[in-house]
Parts: C-alpha cells; sequence; structure tokens
C-alpha cells in the first residue's frame, strides 16, 4: 500500500469523543441487552420462530457491547501503544473481529426478522388478494422463515459465515503485519487494512444492501398488499395486527437506514480516496469511518429500548417479572377477555376467522 508510511495523527475528536461515546453505551447496552435476555428465558417460548431470532440478536448486541471497553482504551491510548504490545494486539484482535462478526450477524437476523413478518401477516391473508405467480415463492421462501427449525439452521449459518470471513482476513493481515516494523499501535495498516480486508468488506457491503433492499421490498409489498385489502374489506380494530408488522418492518427499515447505511455508503469511498497520497486526508478518513462504525454500534446499545417502546409482548412480560399476580389482576383480565369477547362477536365474523386473526396475532407480534 502506498500509504503504509502515512504516521496517522488523532484528533481530540477520536481520543476524547470515541471514548466518551464508548463509555456511554457500554454499560446502557450491557444491562439493556442483559435485560432483554433475561426476560426472553422466563417468558418468552423457546419454540417460537420470532424468538430463535430475538435471541440470536441479542447475543450479537451483548457480543458488539463486550468490544466498547477495548476500543475505549485503543481510540484513548493507542496512539502511545507500541505495536508489539499485549494490549494493542488484544484490542486489536479481539475487538475488530467480534465487532464486525455481531455487525453483520445483526443486520443478516435484522433482515431475516423483517421475512418472519411479513411471511406470517401473508399466511394470515385471504388466498384471493396473493398474486398467482408469487405462490411458489410464499410457498418455498417465505414459509421457511416461519418455521424455528430452518431459523436455528439459518442464524447458525449466519454465525459461522461471518466469522469465517472475518477471522480469515484479520490472521492475513496479522501475518502480514509481521513483515513491516510500526511503532505505534494506531497505524494506518491497522486502520485500512490489507488487500483481503477490502476483499472481505466488499462481501460484507454486498451481504448488506442485500438485506438493506430485502427489507425495503418486503415493506412495499406490505403497503401494496394492505391497500388491496382495504379496498375490498374494512379493517377493523382486530386486524391492527396489520398494521403492528407494517410498523416493525418500518422500525428495522429505519434501524437499517440511520444506523448501517451511512458506514456502507462512506466505506467503497473510504477504500477509493485512500489510493491517494495525501496524508493530512487519510487522517481525516480514518476519523470519520471510525465515527461511522460507532453509529453502527449504537443500534446495539438502543436495542432494547426501541424493543421496550414498540413491542407490548415484551412490556408486559417486564411488567409480569417485577409484579405479584392478584387475584384481582386476574379478575380484571378474566373481565377484559369477557367484554374482547363479547365485542368480536358483535362485529359479525364467524369464529373460525377469529381464531385465525387472533393467532396471527400472538405470532406476529414480537
Amino acid at each position: 500500500m502506498r500509504n503504509s508510511t502515512c504516521l496517522l495523527r488523532p484528533s481530540s475528536a477520536t481520543t476524547v469523543a470515541l471514548p466518551v461515546i464508548y463509555s456511554f453505551l457500554f454499560p446502557l447496552g450491557s444491562f439493556g441487552n442483559i435485560l432483554a435476555a433475561w426476560v426472553f428465558s422466563r417468558q418468552a417460548p423457546t419454540k417460537r420462530t420470532q424468538y430463535i431470532y430475538l435471541v440470536n440478536l441479542v447475543t450479537a448486541n451483548l457480543l458488539i457491547c463486550s468490544t466498547m471497553p477495548f476500543l475505549v482504551a485503543y481510540f484513548a491510548r493507542g496512539y502511545q501503544w507500541t505495536y508489539d504490545s499485549t494490549v494493542c494486539k488484544i484490542a486489536n484482535h479481539f475487538g475488530t473481529v467480534i465487532m464486525h462478526v455481531s455487525m453483520y450477524v445483526t443486520i443478516t437476523i435484522l433482515c431475516s426478522t423483517a421475512l418472519n413478518q411479513y411471511a406470517t401477516l401473508k399466511k394470515s391473508s385471504d388466498a384471493q388478494y396473493l398474486p398467482a405467480f408469487n405462490e411458489n415463492f410464499y410457498r418455498c421462501v417465505l414459509e421457511k422463515f416461519r418455521q424455528p427449525k430452518f431459523a436455528k439452521y439459518l442464524c447458525l449459518v449466519i454465525w459461522l459465515t461471518v466469522l469465517c470471513i472475518t477471522v480469515t482476513a484479520i490472521t492475513y493481515n496479522v501475518q502480514a503485519r509481521a513483515l513491516e516494523e510500526f511503532h505505534r499501535c494506531y497505524n494506518i495498516r491497522v486502520e485500512v487494512g490489507e488487500f483481503t480486508t477490502m476483499v472481505a468488506a466488499c462481501l460484507a457491503t454486498a451481504c448488506f444492501f442485500v438485506s438493506f433492499m430485502t427489507v425495503l421490498l418486503s415493506y412495499y409489498s406490505l403497503t401494496r398488499h394492505l391497500s388491496k385489502i382495504q379496498k375490498n374489506t374494512c379493517i377493523g380494530e382486530k386486524h391492527l395486527i396489520y398494521h403492528t408488522v407494517k410498523r416493525n418492518i418500518l422500525v428495522i427499515q429505519l434501524i437499517l437506514t440511520v444506523c448501517f447505511l451511512p458506514y456502507h455508503i462512506f466505506k467503497p469511498i473510504f477504500y477509493v480516496l485512500i489510493a491517494n497520497n495525501d496524508c493530512s486526508m487519510l487522517n481525516y478518513l480514518v476519523e470519520i469511518k471510525n465515527f461511522l462504525t460507532c453509529l453502527a454500534a449504537v443500534k446495539s446499545s438502543l436495542d432494547p429500548v426501541i424493543t421496550l417502546l414498540l413491542d407490548k409482548t415484551f412490556k408486559k412480560s417486564l411488567y409480569s417479572l417485577f409484579t405479584k399476580s392478584t387475584p384481582e389482576h386476574h379478575k380484571h383480565k378474566a373481565a377484559v377477555f369477557t367484554e374482547d369477547s363479547q365485542s368480536v362477536k358483535e362485529n359479525g365474523k364467524n369464529i373460525s376467522n377469529n381464531k385465525l386473526i387472533l393467532t396471527t396475532y400472538n405470532e406476529t407480534l414480537i
């Protein structure tokens, strides 16, 4: 690499701002995700497909949070460490591998979660609204995302694939760096990487945009589907499941757009611009890359907060773990159930249709 002799000089934005941000995100994300994992282990059904995706998502979030103390130390003191020191190797190798593996596992599982939501809602819809040419697609692809066994194997494949690609790139870089001498831990080879790192980054970027477009197309298709239903039937209160799933997919789309899209747009630009011999520009490019990586890490800390605000099932489960059930509570619950049952009967719908809607609601509301 032509810029291998460029000496990186981190500004206060890197040595102060980034450690402060990661120091704030670490306890917030760790506490929130541990609490979410505890709620899932106590309340969530283990055979539920959505539960499998959520458990893997929480695991990826916790792994990202575990790298934050290393990132705090690296950005605050990395420019003072020697390259062959133990702290430098731990911060770079451990932090880099875990951070990037967990990031792309999160992206792929978010895409799978959106497809699971979309497939569940499609299954509950009348066949007359489903395009004939999409019949095989729904049966062969979408239906798979609703199966717990498929979800387990898919998550396992995602973890292994991303881990193998990342470890291979990091291992190759370690061997290549051994041929050269660096005085500082915070250097161009650590921040940019070798050729294999660039190839892995290109594959990861392509994976992100495939996931991004998949979620976007799911949301667009779902919006069209709901518009078609509304033209033929009246969507009452018990059909709020449609809007709930639409909202969930929209939230996933917003997460991908706000947290991950800027990083993946900038990454190809970064690799093109570093070919120049301008060392000053390279310092700015590296710092922008690190801040966009931090933006992607924010998602892992905010996930439990978003789940608490949007997911009624999670909120009720969390509340039930901290409160004791009383006879008055059971009476109130029974009264609400009786009142809701009478309300449903007054709508003039048959019992089988109501059971289908209620079952769909329980399956799709995460």
